[in-house]
C-alpha cells in the first residue's frame, strides 16, 4: 500500500450569509484555518442578490493559494 502527500496549491470557497457582519466572520476563521495548512488569500470576489423571500444575502468567493 502506497500512501503519497500533496500539497494544496489552491483552493476556492464559498460563504453567504444573511447579516454582512457574520459573512466576515465565516472569511476570517476560514482564513485563519487555511493559513494553518499554508495557503494566503490571493483573491476576494463579493455580490449582493435577493434571495426566493426578498430578502438580501450577501455571498463571497474567496481564492487561497499557497505562497
Amino acid at each position: 500500500m502506497s500512501f503519497q502527500i500533496e500539497l494544496i496549491q489552491d483552493k476556492v470557497e464559498f460563504f453567504e450569509a444573511y447579516v454582512l457582519k457574520e459573512l466576515e466572520r465565516k472569511i476570517e476563521g476560514k482564513i485563519e484555518q487555511n493559513q494553518a495548512i499554508m495557503l494566503h488569500v490571493h483573491s476576494v470576489s463579493h455580490a449582493v442578490a435577493l434571495d426566493g423571500k426578498g430578502r438580501i444575502i450577501y455571498t463571497a468567493v474567496v481564492h487561497f493559494k499557497a505562497k
